[in-house]
């Protein structure tokens, strides 16, 4: 199963402490993950040459987010507070370069958080213009910037691929690719895989979750389905994998993102479960029969 996966780290740990990150990193690779995503920390504090030696230690790249705050807000009608938005996520798109990352995701067009109101066409495009400078700079840097679709409990900017295709062409960047997490899209979308086949031309990360944020074989979601059909759609970028349990949650994460529940107490063996899952549906795809045919007749 020759897949670009990905696991997010806060399904295991809710520290980015380089030390305690080595008994987590070398199991990951040794199930097949290529990559591991790692929470959003404060840049300034932490210690990214730590950081990018134990992910080069276990042979596993790191993945980097990014958001916006108060102050610092790409889609703010304020110019200053504009500029220090594109700044900061500027400064991300540095992080990662120092950490090893070839892929900034996360919620770079504003703030992230239960929204009040329907985000304005003008405020929509002020953010896609910025983000798509931000894309570009990233390019240059050998970073690919994603953002993320969220549900519209959590954001009101970019609810579908419909709108992230928009916003693609409103930031005028030929870098800027699409995130897409099944969690979010069975929530918003009347069909699953249309959504991905619409937004396959820029779809960068294919995010796998559970409707009930826990192991991916349990759930009202058929990610097996989600999987092979992807695939058999020509996607071929990474495959991500996330999932949510309260006590595996740092500081207040649990509570901006409502965990309120321990869906699953062991996020190794969420892990692991996720392979078989995705495995599943490489199987039944055109891709998978492919090459276990080619396999059996030794070519």
């Amino acid at each position: 199963m020759d897949l670009d996966l990905a696991c997010h780290l806060s399904i295991i740990t809710g520290s980015a402490d380089p030390a305690d990150l080595v008994s987590v990193l070398g199991p990951l690779r040794e199930m097949g993950y290529r990559r591991a995503v790692l929470a959003p920390m404060d840049e300034v504090a932490a210690d990214p040459a730590a950081l990018r030696a134990v992910f080069a230690d276990a042979d596993i790249a790191p993945i980097t987010m990014c958001g916006q705050g108060p102050g610092a807000d790409v889609s703010s009608p304020d110019p200053a507070e504009r500029a220090a938005g594109a700044a900061a996520l500027r400064a991300s798109v540095d992080f990662s370069v120092r950490v090893g990352a070839d892929q900034l995701g996360g919620v770079p067009y504003g703030l992230f958080g239960r929204p009040t109101e329907p985000l304005a066409s003008d405020a929509f495009d002020r953010s896609a213009r910025e983000v798509g400078g931000v894309a570009d700079y990233a390019a240059d840097h050998g970073v690919q910037l994603t953002f993320e679709v969220l549900n519209r409990y959590e954001e009101s900017a970019i609810n579908t691929a419909v709108q992230a295709m928009d916003y693609v062409a409103a930031s005028g960047s030929d870098n800027l690719g699409i995130h897409l997490d099944t969690f979010h899209m069975a929530i918003e979308e009347a069909d699953m895989n249309e959504a991905i086949r619409h937004a396959l031309p820029r779809l960068r990360y294919l995010e796998l979750g559970q409707s009930g944020r826990g192991p991916l074989s349990t759930g009202a979601i058929d990610i097996p389905a989600v999987v092979a059909t992807a695939l058999d759609d020509g996607y071929r970028a990474r495959i991500g994998i996330e999932a949510f349990s309260r006590p595996m949650l740092a500081g207040g994460a649990s509570d901006m993102l409502s965990i309120w529940r321990a869906p699953y107490e062991d996020g190794l063996e969420l892990a692991t479960d996720a392979i078989r899952v995705i495995r599943t549906g490489w199987a039944a795809s055109n891709p998978g029969r492919r090459a276990r045919r080619l396999s059996r007749s030794g070519t």
